[in-house]
């Protein structure tokens, strides 16, 4: 009997140590689950409830049994959202914006990382703190300046005053082009540690071969940085397709941008549809901003992957 339990007792241990990981791999296993549903409630909740409430009927809202999904349902939301923000044209005339913006965006970072200039690193550091900057401190100055815009004392000296830039996408422009745009100091850092990272054999193997400056980039150093692209090109994509403080800083036509144009649905559709319920009126409004939604989802699955890669590659990760 002696010999048996001495036997018998490592057995057990072993046993009780494989029951004590068993148990606290499940404890960790069901730890990390709350977390993730915590986290995915707290971020999707209100798009979830934004989704169910777009489909909600008028006596489906009054009712008190209805939680979540309606009891009727209805796509007259989405019907008359979709009128009164004249959808197609608005999205095309945003993503024409949009896309001439990023454009613009994705050219800057490139001198950065392979030019020597003067003032190159004070330079390079204007162009980082721009991101620290909050944009609240910017609106007068920026105001001002596109209200009375002018080159030098030039346009005054010709004209005998400045140029009124607002109301129109002009200064948007200019911004960008100057590397001061929304989000072009994150931009220009994400290309310049990608540009870093290229070999510079690549461009010295191009102008043996005759290549210039402007052969280089657009055809070898561009082709070679996709993954920096896109991941700029999402960012760029997204932050201007819903920005509205320049938008209304600078007071851009409400019909061009998506944006603009959903800041004004529900007072759009209250006018017209005679709609004085203004938790009806929600409903209408929960409708336009699916559809606004739609378009940036699909752009973000189809370059996921691409996005993920570009992401980890730039220096932006940790």
């Amino acid at each position: 009997m002696n010999i048996r339990n001495l036997k018998d007792q490592p057995l057990d241990e072993i046993q009780v140590k494989k029951a004590g990981r068993q148990i606290k791999g499940f404890l960790i296993w069901l730890l990390k689950v709350v977390i993730i549903v915590g986290i995915s409630y707290i971020i999707l909740g209100p798009l979830i409830t934004i989704v169910a409430n777009s489909f909600f009927t008028a006596n489906d809202l009054y009712n008190p049994v209805v939680m979540l999904l309606p009891a009727e349902g209805t796509l007259q939301n989405y019907i008359t959202s979709f009128t009164r923000m004249t959808y197609p044209r608005t999205l095309a005339t945003t993503f024409a914006y949009v896309i001439s913006l990023t454009l613009i965006q994705i050219l800057a970072g490139y001198g950065f990382a392979r030019y020597e200039f003067p003032f190159k690193k004070v330079l390079f550091g204007c162009v980082i703190l721009t991101i620290v900057i909050p944009n609240d401190t910017l609106m007068l100055p920026l105001y001002t300046q596109f209200r009375n815009f002018d080159i030098f004392g030039i346009i005054h000296l010709v004209t005998g005053h400045g140029i009124n830039l607002l109301s129109t996408e002009v200064p948007m422009y200019i911004m960008t082009a100057l590397g001061c745009g929304l989000r072009s100091g994150l931009y220009i850092y994400i290309f310049n540690q990608f540009f870093r990272g290229l070999p510079k054999e690549i461009e010295e193997a191009a102008v043996v071969d005759g290549a210039g400056s402007f052969y280089t980039y657009f055809r070898i150093m561009l082709v070679n940085a996709m993954p920096s692209v896109l991941t700029v090109s999402i960012f760029s994509l997204v932050w201007q397709y819903n920005d509205t403080f320049y938008a209304k800083l600078f007071s851009i036509n409400s019909k061009l941008l998506m944006s603009m144009r959903i800041s004004t649905l529900r007072a759009s559709i209250e006018f017209i549809d005679q709609i004085k319920d203004t938790a009806v009126s929600q409903l209408y409004l929960y409708a336009g901003i699916v559809l606004m939604v739609i378009p940036i989802v699909i752009i973000y699955i189809l370059l996921q992957k691409r996005f993920i890669e570009g992401a980890s590659r730039s220096g932006i990760v940790g």
